[in-house]
């Protein structure tokens, strides 16, 4: 058996290597495969009483050792998967074979995967994971509490074509769009005073990391990022019977302003921290689940990793009502409705696990919160609609849908596939006016949004429409944030 293969099953990189000639060994006097594989899993599980094995007594020894280094055990993967499920077709298989590691994981209890997956850090995007007791840092990904957030306009819809240029000037001048962009630079006029809210007033000393960005989360609070983060104008269709369940008064067409970001550089950092403390308490992972590293939540790790997480998720909220509010202000508008929700995040719930109910952690990386009538927004691309969607609480799914249509290529396929010239053509017979975007977030990128929702029927059912009309994102070159 070659090393790698001794990784899958749960050595250390090193003892794989030590163990691979003594197996070859064995293999040559007779011993089959599969009772090969057998005696290392055993190894793996119970190494303690392999100690005094005349064969594989050292590898054994070498387990113990490091068991009792830190108190911890060696960490090995599951042989066989905890249960998950997907939806759709349209999914790489790189993307299935990271959700399929993930469900390998020790702490790993459920899982699924939504129909707008596609390849990730650890988790795929699209990735929905269940553990106990720990949480995994990349499995809610590195901008934590990813945000949609839809608010409803008292302005006529003929403001999209008649007033354009005032709601774009509205978008630029209240919020900034690109990987450092921030407020409060020298000679950016009043509407680039930096924004107030209540979140910084909040105790960003509870963990050393949320202390150290606090200047940064406050410099870009109100601040669009890039990557596939956006701020548009476009026009909410509703019938009359899901007006009223939204407390609208009529059904019909509403102007409504839709933005999607997240926590900015101050998620990345805590990400960056906490992921990299993950994988240091868990060196032996093999290589494909190295990224899956989990920080126990009895631990002042966890602890520590949990509170930071939670602040940046009011953090995102806090971003997004910035943006909402000062856009709003700037119109001199008033809102009828508003709808948001994150993806990005873990959630203690209660779930059914092989048919006992008890408390996991749930994480949602670029997946949407379904629980049944929880509303919630996925949108499409600049050239698709997105959708008001109320969850059915599905429990395959851990209460949980898809977060948009989801890659269907890479960035760098997709720059080097098309061209402005065929977007723009495409963009004016669909109606969209884009401000700015890069070239890897043109249409052509992503699924097709129809296919992912009626993929995901038993998931959620659609409330109301949204199509863009008016699309602001950071401009072409930045590096992608999402």
């Amino acid at each position: 058996m070659k090393p790698r293969e001794l990784e899958n099953l749960g050595l250390p990189r090193d003892l794989a290597r030590l163990t691979a000639p003594t197996l070859g060994a064995l293999r040559a006097q007779g011993m089959s495969r599969d009772d090969l594989r057998a005696r290392i899993e055993s190894i793996v599980r119970d190494p303690a009483s392999f100690e005094q094995d005349e064969t594989l007594g050292e590898v054994a020894r070498g387990l113990v050792a490091r068991a009792a280094r830190g108190g911890r055990a060696a960490t090995s993967l599951r042989t066989e998967p905890v249960s998950w499920r997907r939806w759709g077709s349209d999914i790489e298989p790189e993307a299935l074979a990271q959700m399929a590691v993930a469900a390998k994981l020790p702490v790993a209890v459920a899982g699924a995967l939504m129909p707008d997956a596609h390849l990730g850090y650890g988790l795929p995007i699209g990735g929905v994971l269940a553990t106990e007791g720990a949480v995994v840092p990349y499995a809610v990904g590195v901008d934590i509490a990813c945000r949609m957030k839809l608010s409803v306009l008292d302005l006529p819809v003929a403001w999209i074509a008649g007033q354009r240029d005032r709601l774009v000037h509205a978008i630029e001048s209240e919020t900034r769009f690109g990987a450092g962009a921030e407020f409060g630079r020298r000679g950016d006029g009043a509407s680039g005073r930096l924004r107030e809210h209540a979140v910084l007033d909040e105790d960003w000393s509870a963990t050393p990391v949320t202390e150290r960005v606090r200047d940064r989360a406050r410099r870009q609070l109100g601040t669009s990022g890039s990557g596939n983060h956006f701020v548009e104008f476009g026009v909410l269709t509703v019938d009359a019977a899901e007006a009223t369940s939204l407390g609208l008064r009529d059904g019909g067409e509403y102007l409504a302003l839709l933005s999607h970001s997240g926590s900015r550089g101050a998620g990345a950092l805590v990400c960056d921290h906490y992921s990299k403390l993950a994988q240091s308490m868990h060196p032996d992972l093999p290589r494909e689940a190295a990224r899956l590293a989990w920080l126990p939540l009895d631990g002042q790790e966890g602890q520590e990793y949990w509170a930071a997480m939670e602040l940046m998720g009011r953090y995102a909220a806090a971003n997004h009502d910035c943006i909402h509010r000062h856009i709003v202000r700037h119109l001199g508008a008033e809102v009828l409705l508003d709808i948001e929700n994150h993806h990005n995040f873990a959630w203690k719930e209660r779930h059914l696990v092989d048919g006992v109910e008890r408390e996991v952690v749930v994480h949602r990386k670029g997946a949407t919160p379904a629980g049944a009538g929880v509303l919630g927004v996925i949108p499409g691309s600049m050239a698709s609609p997105g959708f008001v969607v109320r969850g059915k609480g599905d429990p395959a799914s851990l209460s949980s849908a898809s977060h948009g249509a989801g890659r269907r290529m890479s960035r760098t396929r997709a720059r080097e596939s098309h061209r402005w010239g065929e977007v723009r053509r495409h963009l004016d017979a669909l109606g969209v006016h884009v401000v700015s975007a890069g070239l890897d977030e043109v249409p052509f990128a992503y699924k097709d949004i129809a296919s992912v929702m009626a993929a995901q029927q038993d998931l959620v059912e659609v409330v109301a429409r949204f199509d863009p009309r008016i699309v602001k994102m950071a401009p072409d070159g930045e590096p992608p944030e999402d």
